[in-house]
């Protein structure tokens, strides 16, 4: 068969459409049906003739986009990289594993056929699903010719009539949505990961997610949607009721009543609503001192759009903008009605409109109305009006095929199908006529009047039962007329806060703005609900959550207005000016990236807010990987071990430093660093002397009273292992705190007996506080907040009034004083290997190194003090790198400092050697004793 012809494949979006759209091609006539590689994409073949050329044609599908656009391996988990690493990642597009099969199914097909025919649904995103096709088909085949089918409908007519009239795939409209998947892909990611990273672990939210894994995603489009619903949220919780006063009157005569409203309103000040009450009652004659008499049309709606086929689907039905796409989706690919996705709301000149009428002549419920509507004697039928939208792809939504209703079909298919019927019937109809009398009346100067309505002509409200056009008679009236009211009240009230949005008002703020397209409008308000942003009652209204509060008010309370609209709308704009060639995609990727860029590290650097908002509505939690505790972002290097992911400084859940690796738990790489660390930085200088780089330098502060005092407080260091002095300190003081993990509350000081210190540190202060803010921790000793326990005045005053050796006089303890300067000494617990537990005093003083074990006071035993010579004092030095840590060659380097100094355990160490057994050929972390 190809042999006398060329041989044609097909492709549409989905398999009912390439079903459908081979059955009107076939005629049902040598239809044969064969497996592809993917057992839902079957392929049929059947002949068919194209402008004269006798083809032979392959008809297959896709599911939707064949492609996914994501980012290269290295970034794709989620603690790889710094989130602001994604606004300029590499991306890529490729086709899914789950898609693997269709893919080889075009692939094979593709090689032996001329031609490609795309059938892909008609707008933006089908055409940028063509051109995925269209690059599978030619890397197996680039001598294909492409071609485009453009359809509305599944119906015979318009399918003959695109093969025949095939065009050229359109590229501004596939760029259109690259640039929107690029856009949404990385703004999103980057966002996604921050927040939920930084909220997830510090707070409990799994009740309010019943207990699903969290994710607390931010979507350029989701969150202006959530945005409208907390706005309108925050107006009815900031509405103030304020009572008002009105004047109302009515008057009853033979012919009826009618009701006379006041022409003020309403008045807020009660005295002032009285007087004029007071006046009208005393002076109560009324004069008619206008009658108006007029004609007024109400007119039928425009044809209809997507967006407006779920708002009134919302409003009829109570159908969300989910299902209702869903419904209508359902009723396009059986035939029923045209493409429901479209901005269109006005039909072109070529659409037979009576056509489509005379379909509908025969249904018992609006058959009769069709009738009438091509009758020209009756003089019902009027050219629709235009709403002034126009996406250039797809016709308004109408009905292309009649039914009385499918045996198939539900409640909503029936609803949905009929509300498109009868309002294609409506808006190709006269628009209905009324006659409307307004009467004006004067009461000792004020004026109240009152509209009455008869329909003269029903016209579209006969077919369009959804609309009414509500107004009743009023008695005649002339001018000058006098009477005396019936009724003359002042009446009170209260005014009201505007209601929730619901769901037809959430799509008209979302269109109004610019907020997503018509075939994603419902998909942004899905996932609201979905991700526990909002809530969605019974009369179809939104409420925000208390996760979707607080994340708005914690970017409400930057001042960055990402919650509103204005950033993505011109994001839209910049798009569809994509579509319509007249701006690149690269230029529109450019400007919003940059522009999101800009608000990302605004918002990081300003997380606080979002912190505290959070802390509003939800309890704090103590997980670890609080993101509040483990700041991301302070990058230090690559990870070494896996060689993925970025190696991180942050703390640990007992408030110690530590760089670990992005990629826990499946990566466990981690450095330590000395517990004596109090404040940690890192800094844009890097290492010139560890590899892979770069390494970035370190600002440390040690604790004074934890570290030798021949070391300095502050020091500029290296993690990646040439830094002694980090190496050293790392020895001497360990890498735990002072207190067990999570202790709370004050605890008592440890006793003076040689148990082993519960700490994990070679050292403990006085008393065990735990790591916590001064101003908010309670003194261990003193029972009082604004100080730490081992800065507390009263422990002070006690070591002052002490004389060594011997006992406090008030509380039993030892005190002793340094035997060089004649300070007092602090009480510290050793953590090393062979003097766990015990205890010892030493000088607070750098300039002396005086110490003495506490059990040798009451051994008669003096303390021991040695003198420190200059040359054992490791002196910061300016390297190339600027800064002042000393550049060693390792653990095993020969540029360690040779002077002496003492341990926490009071030993002499000098240069290299070992901190437990004194030997010089090892480090104490490797010794062979320790622990004996």
């Amino acid at each position: 068969m190809a042999g006398r012809g060329i041989t044609v494949l097909n492709v549409a979006e989905k398999p009912s459409v390439a079903k459908s759209v081979s059955n009107i091609l076939s005629r049902n006539q040598g239809l044969r049906v064969r497996d592809g590689r993917s057992r839902y994409n079957r392929i049929f073949e059947f002949n068919y003739t194209i402008r004269g050329q006798p083809c032979n044609m392959l008809f297959t599908s896709v599911i939707g986009h064949l492609m996914e656009l994501e980012f290269d391996d290295r970034y794709r988990k989620w603690h790889s990289c710094d989130p602001a690493d994604l606004f300029q990642a590499p991306v890529h597009k490729s086709v899914p594993e789950d898609k693997k099969d269709i893919k080889r199914t075009l692939e094979e097909e593709a090689r032996r056929c001329q031609w490609l025919v795309l059938w892909l649904d008609c707008d933006r995103e089908g055409e940028n699903i063509a051109f995925e096709v269209v690059d599978v088909c030619t890397a197996a085949n680039p001598r294909l010719t492409i071609k485009r089918a453009r359809f509305s409908a599944l119906i015979d007519r318009e399918i003959h009539q695109a093969v025949q009239n095939l065009v050229e795939p359109n590229k501004w409209f596939a760029d259109a949505v690259d640039a929107r998947q690029e856009i949404d892909l990385r703004i999103g990611a980057s966002f996604t990961r921050f927040q939920t990273m930084l909220m997830k672990d510090a707070f409990v939210i799994d009740t309010v997610t019943d207990g699903r894994n969290i994710v607390l995603s931010y979507g350029p489009c989701q969150f202006p949607t959530l945005g409208f619903v907390v706005e309108r949220y925050w107006e009815i919780q900031a509405h103030e009721p304020e009572n008002f006063w009105s004047i109302n009157c009515s008057h009853r005569s033979e012919e009826g009543v009618a009701t006379f409203n006041w022409g003020r309103g309403h008045l807020f000040d009660y005295t002032y609503a009285v007087i004029i009450y007071e006046m009208c009652i005393e002076e109560p004659t009324a004069t008619v001192t206008n009658v108006r008499q007029q004609e007024k049309l109400k007119y039928p709606p425009h044809p209809l759009s997507t967006i407006e086929l779920e708002k009134r689907a919302s409003r009829y039905f109570r159908m969300s903008s989910e299902h209702t796409m869903k419904v209508a989706e359902e009723l396009y690919q059986g035939g029923f009605i045209s493409y429901p996705r479209t901005e269109t709301d006005n039909f072109s000149s070529r659409t037979d409109l009576h056509a489509i009428v005379q379909e509908q002549q025969g249904h018992p419920e609006w058959g009769t109305y069709a009738q009438r509507l091509l009758d020209p004697g009756a003089g019902l039928w009027r050219n629709p009006r235009g709403g002034g939208h126009d996406d250039k792809a797809h016709p308004p939504i109408h009905p292309t095929k009649f039914s009385a209703g499918e045996s198939g079909w539900s409640q909503d298919h029936r609803r949905l199908y009929e509300l498109v019927v009868r309002h294609f019937l409506a808006c190709v109809s006269k628009p209905a006529v009324g006659a409307e009398t307004t009467v004006e009346i004067d009461i000792a100067g004020e004026l109240f009047s009152s509209c009455g309505r008869v329909i003269l002509e029903k016209n579209y409200l006969d077919v369009y039962p959804y609309e009414s056009w509500g107004g009743s008679m009023i008695p005649p009236y002339t001018i000058d007329q006098q009477f005396i009211p019936t009724t003359l009240t002042l009446d009170p009230g209260v005014t009201r806060p505007p209601p929730l949005l619901s769901e037809a008002d959430l799509l008209s703020c979302m269109d109004k703005e610019g907020i997503g397209t018509d075939a994603t409008m419902h998909d942004h308000i899905k996932k609201l609900l979905d991700r526990f942003y909002a809530t969605k009652d019974a009369s179809m209204r939104f409420t925000p959550t208390n996760l979707g509060e607080a994340l708005v008010m914690g970017y409400d309370d930057m001042g960055y207005k990402l919650w509103k609209p204005y950033l993505r709308a011109v994001m839209e704009r910049d798009m569809k000016s994509v579509s319509e060639g007249t701006k690149s995609k690269a230029e529109v990727l450019d400007t919003s990236l940059q522009q999101m860029k800009a608000c990302f590290l605004d918002a990081r650097l300003n997380k606080v807010k979002l912190l505290e908002a959070m802390a509003i509505f939800f309890e704090r939690s103590n997980r670890v990987g609080s993101e509040e505790q483990n700041a991301t972002g302070e990058v230090v290097r690559r990870c070494g071990l896996c060689q993925e992911s970025d190696m991180v400084l942050k703390k640990n859940r007992d408030g110690n430093f530590m760089v670990g690796c992005l990629g826990y738990p499946q990566c466990r790489s981690v450095v330590w660093l000395p517990g004596s660390v109090s404040e940690a930085v890192v800094t844009t200088n890097t290492c010139n002397n560890c590899t892979p780089g770069p390494v970035y330098l370190i600002q440390f502060k040690f604790r004074q009273l934890e570290i030798p005092p021949n070391y300095d407080v502050n020091h500029l260091g290296c993690i990646g292992g040439c830094d002694e002095i980090l190496t050293q300190l790392t020895e001497i003081c360990g890498t735990g705190s002072r207190m067990p993990a999570r202790a709370r509350g004050p605890t008592a000081p440890t006793s003076n007996t040689n148990q082993p210190a519960r700490a994990r540190g070679p050292t403990a202060s006085t008393s065990n506080a735990n790591h916590t803010n001064p101003r908010q921790a309670v003194c261990l000793h003193c029972q009082e907040t604004g100080h730490s326990s081992n800065e507390c005045p009263s422990q002070t005053r006690r070591s002052r009034n002490a004389q060594y050796p011997g006992m406090n006089q008030q509380s039993g303890e030892s005190s002793v004083s340094c035997s060089s300067c004649g300070a007092p000494c602090v009480l510290r617990t050793a953590n090393t290997a062979n003097n766990r537990g015990r205890k010892f005093y030493s000088c607070q003083s750098q300039e002396c190194n005086f110490f003495v074990w506490e059990d040798n006071l009451n051994n008669g035993s003096g303390g021991r003090s040695f003198t420190r010579s200059n040359s054992s004092t490791p002196t910061p030095s300016r390297g190339r790198n600027g800064g002042r840590g000393p550049r060693g060659r390792g653990r095993n380097g020969s540029n360690s400092s040779n002077g002496t100094f003492v341990t926490a355990t009071g030993d002499p160490v000098s240069g290299r050697r070992c901190y437990t057994c004194g030997d010089p050929s090892h480090f104490a972390n490797v010794c062979p004793n320790r622990g004996l």
